[in-house]
């Protein structure tokens, strides 16, 4: 960050108090571009998803953040304020209040997941010259050549994902 902005490492320290502090602004940022509002106002599936899309689409703009910021607990009034959208609708569709951390984790961890297949290269996987080892995966990967050229799987997967995750996400 610092060398990003030109400066001396140490004169960070002039506008925070220390490391953890600095990462804590930096979720802020990120996460202000959430919207937890559908969780408020729409049915509970319905509200997920948006607020899902939301999330991933906020992450996307700074997916080298996602590491940083699994080092420090998260504690950002923003971020905290979308948390307790998401339980008050998770109670209210159903879910035990010992269930419902572990249920946005669950979320949490596809999303920001998404997120980082996003930022890598198009397609992580390549079978080229070992298609009689993996026939039925060459001819899977094969398909892709007529697919959007620039993001051929991570959002038809974040998609489909999401919708196995909704639908795991009716209360029991």
């Amino acid at each position: 960050m610092a060398a990003r902005l030109g400066v001396n490492p140490t004169s960070l320290y002039n506008h925070v108090p220390n490391r953890a502090a600095m990462i804590e602004d930096v979720r802020a940022l990120v996460s202000a571009g959430i919207d937890s509002e559908p969780l408020r106002s729409l049915p509970w599936e319905e509200g997920l998803r948006a607020w899902a899309r939301s999330y991933r689409r906020a992450f996307a703009r700074h997916a080298r953040a996602i590491p940083l910021l699994m080092t420090e607990r998260a504690s950002t009034p923003v971020l905290l304020s979308g948390y307790e959208d998401f339980v008050v609708a998770a109670e209210a569709a159903g879910w035990k209040s010992s269930d419902v951390l572990p249920l946005l984790t669950a979320f949490e961890n596809f999303i920001l997941g998404s997120v980082l297949d996003m930022s890598g290269p198009a397609v992580v996987f390549d079978p080229t010259g070992q298609e009689d080892d993996f026939p039925r995966f060459a001819a899977a990967f094969q398909t892709l050549a007529d697919e959007d050229p620039a993001d051929p799987v991570a959002t038809r997967a974040f998609e489909r994902g999401l919708d196995m995750l909704i639908a795991a996400a009716r209360p029991r």
